[in-house]
This record gives C-alpha cells, sequence and structure tokens, in this order.
C-alpha cells in the first residue's frame, strides 16, 4: 500500500541541483519551511503524460495559485539534475520548479518508492500530488494502485478545486500559430484581451502541417482548440467569443 501522510511532516531530505554556478545543495527544510507549497512527483521526465498534460497544466495556472496563497509550485521527480534542467528547457515552465530526487531519498521516505524494473525505470515515484503547509502535509492526492500510470487525482484542476472549490477554474488553450502570421497575432490578440492563457505551438518545430490536419482537420493556421474543443481560426474565434 501507498503512504498517505496527510498531518505528518514532509521528510527530511537533500537534493543536488546543477545551476550555472555548478553543483548546489538544496534541502526540503529550504523548500517547505513558513511556505505554502504544492509538490506533484511523477514517474519521469520527458514520459508521455507527465510532459502532455501533468506539468503544462500546473505551469498554466500557476498564477492562479499564487492568487490562492501558493508559494510554490514544485515538480519532483527520481532523475537525475541533468534531466531535470533539460526537461525544464523543453517544456518551457517558467512558473515550476523542477527537483531531481536523483536517489530517491525523498521519495522513498514519503513512502512513494515503486519499482518499475519492468520498464527498465529502476525505482520511480509513483504519481501523486500534495499541498503542504509549513513542513506539514495538509492534503495528498493518490494516484489509485492499479497497473500501468493512472492519472486521475493529481492533476492540477484536482489540486485547485481542493484549494478553492468555488472558483472558476480558467480553460486550457492550445493554439497552433507559424511565425510572421497575422491571422495568428489576430487570434493570440483576442485571446489575450479576453483573459485567456493559452499554450502556443509553433509548426516546424517539430510539427508540420500533417500533424496539424491529423489533430484539428485544417492544415491553416492559427488552429485554436479551448478545453479540448476545436474552435477554428481567428474568424472562428472571434464567432466564439461573440456568442458567449
Amino acid at each position: 500500500m501507498l503512504n498517505n501522510k496527510e498531518g505528518q511532516k514532509v521528510p527530511s531530505a537533500s537534493f543536488v541541483v546543477k545551476t550555472d554556478d555548478g553543483f548546489k545543495t538544496i534541502s526540503s527544510e529550504s523548500i517547505f519551511d513558513n511556505r505554502t507549497v504544492i509538490v506533484f512527483s511523477l514517474p519521469g521526465a520527458f514520459t508521455p503524460t507527465c510532459s502532455s498534460t501533468h506539468l503544462p497544466r500546473y505551469n498554466q495556472l500557476a498564477d492562479v495559485f499564487k492568487k490562492q496563497g501558493v508559494d510554490e509550485i514544485v515538480c519532483l521527480s527520481v532523475n537525475d539534475t541533468f534531466v531535470m534542467n533539460a526537461w525544464a528547457a523543453d517544456q518551457e515552465a517558467e512558473n515550476i520548479t523542477l527537483i531531481p530526487d536523483g536517489n530517491g531519498e525523498f521519495t522513498d521516505k514519503m513512502g512513494m518508492l515503486v519499482d518499475k524494473a519492468d520498464l527498465g525505470f529502476g525505482k520511480r515515484s509513483w504519481r501523486y500530488a500534495m499541498l503542504v503547509k509549513n513542513g506539514v502535509i495538509e492534503k495528498m492526492f493518490i494516484e489509485p494502485q492499479v497497473e500501468g500510470d493512472p492519472f486521475e487525482v493529481s492533476d492540477a484542476d484536482t489540486m485547485l478545486n481542493y484549494i478553492c472549490p468555488d472558483l472558476e477554474v480558467p480553460k486550457s488553450v492550445s493554439l497552433f500559430t507559424k511565425p510572421g502570421c497575422p491571422f495568428c497575432a489576430k487570434a493570440k490578440k483576442l485571446l489575450t484581451e479576453k483573459g485567456f492563457q493559452y499554450e502556443e505551438i509553433l509548426l516546424g518545430e517539430g510539427i508540420g502541417l500533417t500533424s496539424l490536419k491529423a489533430v484539428s482537420g485544417r492544415d491553416t493556421v492559427p488552429q485554436v482548440f479551448i478545453d479540448g474543443q476545436h474552435i477554428g481560426g481567428s474568424d472562428d474565434l472571434e464567432a466564439f467569443f461573440a456568442q458567449a
């Protein structure tokens, strides 16, 4: 059984990180003491669910969490610091602090270290999220212990609903664009004016027109998705807002 540690102090552990000035060690006390911190832990950097959904949504909602009194959002994984640094750069996760639990020390003390040797991963963290206030775990969302990599309760929206259940959750917006496109600029301006944050996906960065057509049914930009609903181009977006 995985351990729910609500009401307990977070474990004391050390994390080795690589910065521009070299290696340094961060203590768990420096992360959690006298602060409100969200931690979400996952099996590994660059893995599909972690990269496509888990981390991006926390990054997107970071400003919302901050307004609810959260000082920092920490993503933890049993990976080394070089992997975590590369993943942070790849994800452009400027609102999230990625912490490498390279030796699995913190994860083991949390009772969340699991054996994924069948996948060639070795010891990794089970997927979970927790809210920590002044070093004490107030709430944990632990994924069900079933086969595979479940992702049902440790997501950003579930955490936000716990912290502020009456808050209207910001919509998830994805926008496919290409450089120099005036219609893309129009769509981005519309979204900004309406107060929508969005994930911009640039064509040409590993994504081509074939991929765009596969997900949207169109080969023109921009293509806008709101909460998974395909809105369309800039004129379609304008019509969408006019009907709202």
